[in-house]
Protein backbone atom coordinates (compact mmCIF):
# COMPACT_ATOMS: atom_id res chain seq x y z
CA UNK A 1 0.00 0.00 0.00
CA UNK A 2 1.19 3.90 -0.71
CA UNK A 3 0.06 6.45 0.92
CA UNK A 4 0.90 9.92 -0.37
CA UNK A 5 0.96 12.65 2.85
CA UNK A 6 1.08 16.16 1.45
CA UNK A 7 2.36 19.39 3.40
CA UNK A 8 0.43 22.17 1.60
CA UNK A 9 3.11 24.85 2.69
CA UNK A 10 6.64 24.99 1.59
CA UNK A 11 8.57 23.97 4.19
CA UNK A 12 10.31 20.78 4.07
CA UNK A 13 11.06 20.28 7.62
CA UNK A 14 7.87 20.03 8.69
CA UNK A 15 7.22 17.42 6.16
CA UNK A 16 10.07 15.01 7.11
CA UNK A 17 8.02 15.53 10.44
CA UNK A 18 4.90 14.64 9.41
CA UNK A 19 6.37 11.86 7.29
CA UNK A 20 8.08 10.42 10.91
CA UNK A 21 4.39 10.31 12.36
CA UNK A 22 3.02 8.72 9.32
CA UNK A 23 5.60 5.90 9.41
CA UNK A 24 5.42 4.94 12.84
CA UNK A 25 1.69 4.45 13.20
CA UNK A 26 1.37 2.42 9.99
CA UNK A 27 2.21 -0.82 9.42
CA UNK A 28 5.49 -1.81 7.80
CA UNK A 29 4.01 -2.95 4.64
CA UNK A 30 2.33 0.63 4.16
CA UNK A 31 5.12 3.14 2.20
CA UNK A 32 4.59 6.49 2.94
CA UNK A 33 5.57 8.86 0.21
CA UNK A 34 6.11 12.55 1.38
CA UNK A 35 5.86 15.28 -0.66
CA UNK A 36 6.39 19.32 -0.07
CA UNK A 37 4.10 22.08 -2.28
CA UNK A 38 6.59 23.52 -4.37
CA UNK A 39 4.11 26.45 -4.77
CA UNK A 40 2.49 28.52 -1.78
CA UNK A 41 3.44 29.80 1.83
CA UNK A 42 5.94 28.88 4.17
CA UNK A 43 2.99 28.54 6.53
CA UNK A 44 -0.56 28.28 6.74
CA UNK A 45 -2.18 30.01 9.24
CA UNK A 46 -5.69 31.44 7.92
CA UNK A 47 -7.87 31.85 4.92
CA UNK A 48 -5.28 33.80 2.94
CA UNK A 49 -2.50 30.98 3.51
CA UNK A 50 -5.02 28.81 2.42
CA UNK A 51 -5.77 30.32 -0.62
CA UNK A 52 -2.36 30.79 -1.53
CA UNK A 53 -1.85 26.96 -0.79
CA UNK A 54 -4.44 25.27 -3.05
CA UNK A 55 -2.86 25.15 -6.52
CA UNK A 56 0.63 23.30 -5.07
CA UNK A 57 -1.57 20.96 -2.83
CA UNK A 58 -3.52 19.50 -5.88
CA UNK A 59 -0.59 19.69 -8.12
CA UNK A 60 0.76 16.96 -5.79
CA UNK A 61 -1.53 14.65 -6.10
CA UNK A 62 -2.17 15.11 -10.03
CA UNK A 63 1.83 13.75 -10.19
CA UNK A 64 0.86 10.99 -8.07
CA UNK A 65 -1.60 8.89 -9.59
CA UNK A 66 -0.07 5.44 -8.22
CA UNK A 67 -1.47 5.88 -4.89
CA UNK A 68 -3.87 4.12 -2.66
CA UNK A 69 -4.62 7.12 -0.01
CA UNK A 70 -4.12 10.90 0.68
CA UNK A 71 -3.06 12.40 3.76
CA UNK A 72 -3.40 16.11 3.54
CA UNK A 73 -1.32 17.07 6.52
CA UNK A 74 -3.07 20.96 7.27
CA UNK A 75 -4.82 21.29 10.26
CA UNK A 76 -6.96 23.79 8.41
CA UNK A 77 -8.05 20.64 6.21
CA UNK A 78 -6.98 22.84 2.96
CA UNK A 79 -8.39 21.78 -0.17
CA UNK A 80 -9.84 18.92 1.50
CA UNK A 81 -12.88 18.90 -0.85
CA UNK A 82 -11.46 19.38 -4.52
CA UNK A 83 -8.40 16.75 -3.73
CA UNK A 84 -11.53 14.01 -3.35
CA UNK A 85 -12.43 15.48 -6.53
CA UNK A 86 -9.04 14.71 -8.04
CA UNK A 87 -8.83 10.81 -7.02
CA UNK A 88 -11.36 7.89 -5.86
CA UNK A 89 -8.89 7.09 -2.89
CA UNK A 90 -9.46 7.86 0.69
CA UNK A 91 -8.78 11.30 1.29
CA UNK A 92 -8.46 12.46 4.76
CA UNK A 93 -7.44 16.11 6.34
CA UNK A 94 -5.78 15.95 9.67
CA UNK A 95 -8.74 18.67 11.54
CA UNK A 96 -11.12 15.96 10.25
CA UNK A 97 -9.22 12.73 11.41
CA UNK A 98 -8.03 14.14 14.72
CA UNK A 99 -11.97 15.51 15.73
CA UNK A 100 -13.49 12.54 14.52
CA UNK A 101 -11.39 10.18 16.61
CA UNK A 102 -11.43 12.79 19.87
CA UNK A 103 -15.26 12.84 19.69
CA UNK A 104 -15.29 8.72 19.99
CA UNK A 105 -12.86 9.04 23.12
CA UNK A 106 -14.32 11.85 24.97
CA UNK A 107 -17.90 13.72 25.72
CA UNK A 108 -15.63 16.72 25.23
CA UNK A 109 -12.62 17.87 23.37
CA UNK A 110 -10.60 20.88 22.81
CA UNK A 111 -8.46 22.35 20.03
CA UNK A 112 -5.14 23.80 20.52
CA UNK A 113 -3.99 25.38 17.77
CA UNK A 114 -1.05 28.13 17.10
CA UNK A 115 -2.12 31.41 15.74
CA UNK A 116 -5.80 33.59 16.86
CA UNK A 117 -6.42 34.26 13.35
CA UNK A 118 -6.12 30.88 12.08
CA UNK A 119 -9.37 29.78 15.00
CA UNK A 120 -12.15 30.88 12.87
CA UNK A 121 -11.63 28.61 10.07
CA UNK A 122 -11.04 25.16 12.83
CA UNK A 123 -14.43 26.34 14.05
CA UNK A 124 -16.07 26.46 10.41
CA UNK A 125 -14.42 23.27 9.71
CA UNK A 126 -16.35 21.72 13.41
CA UNK A 127 -19.46 23.52 12.32
CA UNK A 128 -19.23 21.78 8.89
CA UNK A 129 -18.66 18.44 10.05
CA UNK A 130 -21.04 18.21 12.96
CA UNK A 131 -19.16 18.64 15.95
CA UNK A 132 -19.36 21.92 16.80
CA UNK A 133 -21.17 20.97 19.97
CA UNK A 134 -18.65 18.37 21.61
CA UNK A 135 -15.77 20.69 21.19
CA UNK A 136 -15.74 22.46 24.25
CA UNK A 137 -13.21 25.02 22.66
CA UNK A 138 -10.73 25.75 20.00
CA UNK A 139 -7.54 27.64 22.23
CA UNK A 140 -4.90 29.84 20.58
CA UNK A 141 -1.38 29.28 21.93
CA UNK A 142 -0.20 32.41 20.37
CA UNK A 143 2.82 30.38 18.80
CA UNK A 144 3.45 30.68 15.13
CA UNK A 145 3.75 27.76 13.21
CA UNK A 146 7.44 28.07 12.33
CA UNK A 147 8.61 28.27 15.94
CA UNK A 148 7.00 24.55 16.12
CA UNK A 149 10.21 23.82 13.84
CA UNK A 150 12.62 25.34 16.45
CA UNK A 151 11.59 23.20 20.19
CA UNK A 152 12.01 26.31 21.70
CA UNK A 153 10.95 26.01 25.52
CA UNK A 154 8.45 28.98 25.72
CA UNK A 155 6.44 27.93 22.36
CA UNK A 156 6.33 24.71 24.68
CA UNK A 157 5.04 26.62 27.63
CA UNK A 158 2.26 28.78 26.10
CA UNK A 159 0.75 25.61 24.36
CA UNK A 160 0.78 23.69 27.49
CA UNK A 161 -0.59 26.92 29.46
CA UNK A 162 -3.76 26.54 26.64
CA UNK A 163 -4.34 22.87 27.14
CA UNK A 164 -4.34 23.60 31.23
CA UNK A 165 -7.28 26.04 30.82
CA UNK A 166 -8.95 23.63 28.84
CA UNK A 167 -9.13 21.23 31.22
CA UNK A 168 -9.04 23.54 33.68
CA UNK A 169 -12.39 25.75 32.30
CA UNK A 170 -13.87 24.15 29.41
CA UNK A 171 -13.70 20.51 31.13
CA UNK A 172 -12.02 19.16 28.50
CA UNK A 173 -11.29 15.32 28.18
CA UNK A 174 -9.24 15.13 25.34
CA UNK A 175 -7.31 17.66 23.80
CA UNK A 176 -6.28 17.47 19.54
CA UNK A 177 -3.41 19.60 18.54
CA UNK A 178 -4.48 21.73 15.81
CA UNK A 179 -0.99 21.88 13.82
CA UNK A 180 0.58 19.79 11.67
CA UNK A 181 3.94 21.47 13.11
CA UNK A 182 2.97 19.83 16.83
CA UNK A 183 2.96 15.82 15.86
CA UNK A 184 5.86 15.06 17.59
CA UNK A 185 4.32 16.70 20.87
CA UNK A 186 0.95 14.82 21.35
CA UNK A 187 2.52 11.12 23.24
CA UNK A 188 4.76 13.70 25.58
CA UNK A 189 1.60 15.75 26.76
CA UNK A 190 -0.86 12.74 26.99
CA UNK A 191 1.61 10.86 29.48
CA UNK A 192 1.90 14.62 31.27
CA UNK A 193 -2.12 15.55 31.62
CA UNK A 194 -3.21 11.68 31.51
CA UNK A 195 -5.54 12.17 28.99
CA UNK A 196 -6.41 11.37 25.40
CA UNK A 197 -4.17 13.80 23.08
CA UNK A 198 -4.55 13.49 19.56
CA UNK A 199 -2.10 14.50 16.56
CA UNK A 200 -4.15 14.65 13.59
CA UNK A 201 -1.48 13.65 11.59
CA UNK A 202 -1.48 9.89 13.17
CA UNK A 203 -5.10 10.14 13.12
CA UNK A 204 -5.24 10.75 9.65
CA UNK A 205 -2.39 8.16 7.98
CA UNK A 206 -4.06 5.33 10.73
CA UNK A 207 -7.67 6.32 8.76
CA UNK A 208 -6.33 5.81 5.65
CA UNK A 209 -4.66 2.80 5.70
CA UNK A 210 -7.69 1.37 7.37
CA UNK A 211 -10.31 2.62 4.49
CA UNK A 212 -7.57 1.43 1.53
CA UNK A 213 -7.31 -2.59 3.54
CA UNK A 214 -11.13 -2.83 3.34
CA UNK A 215 -12.17 -1.62 0.30
CA UNK A 216 -13.71 1.97 0.56
CA UNK A 217 -13.52 4.69 -2.28
CA UNK A 218 -14.35 8.20 -2.72
CA UNK A 219 -17.81 8.54 -4.33
CA UNK A 220 -17.80 9.65 -7.32
CA UNK A 221 -21.28 11.26 -7.58
CA UNK A 222 -21.85 14.36 -6.68
CA UNK A 223 -20.38 17.22 -5.49
CA UNK A 224 -16.81 14.64 -5.72
CA UNK A 225 -17.60 13.89 -9.42
CA UNK A 226 -14.66 14.00 -11.24
CA UNK A 227 -13.70 17.41 -13.16
CA UNK A 228 -13.49 16.88 -16.73
CA UNK A 229 -9.72 16.55 -18.24
CA UNK A 230 -8.86 19.39 -19.79
CA UNK A 231 -9.44 21.06 -16.38
CA UNK A 232 -7.11 18.48 -15.21
CA UNK A 233 -3.72 19.48 -17.61
CA UNK A 234 -0.57 19.92 -15.05
CA UNK A 235 1.15 23.13 -15.99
Amino acid sequence: MRILIINPNTTHSMTEKVATAARRVVSPDTEIIARTSAHGPVSIEGYYDEALSLAGLLHEIRREPDIDGVVIACFDDTGLDAARCLTDRPVVGIGEAGYRMAAMLSNRFSVVTTLSRSVPALEHNLLRYGLERQCASVRASDVPVLELEHGKPEAMARIEAEIQKAIDIDHAEAIVLGCAGMTDLASGLAAKYQMPVLDGVACAAALVESMTRIGLRTTRKGGYAPPPPSKLTIT
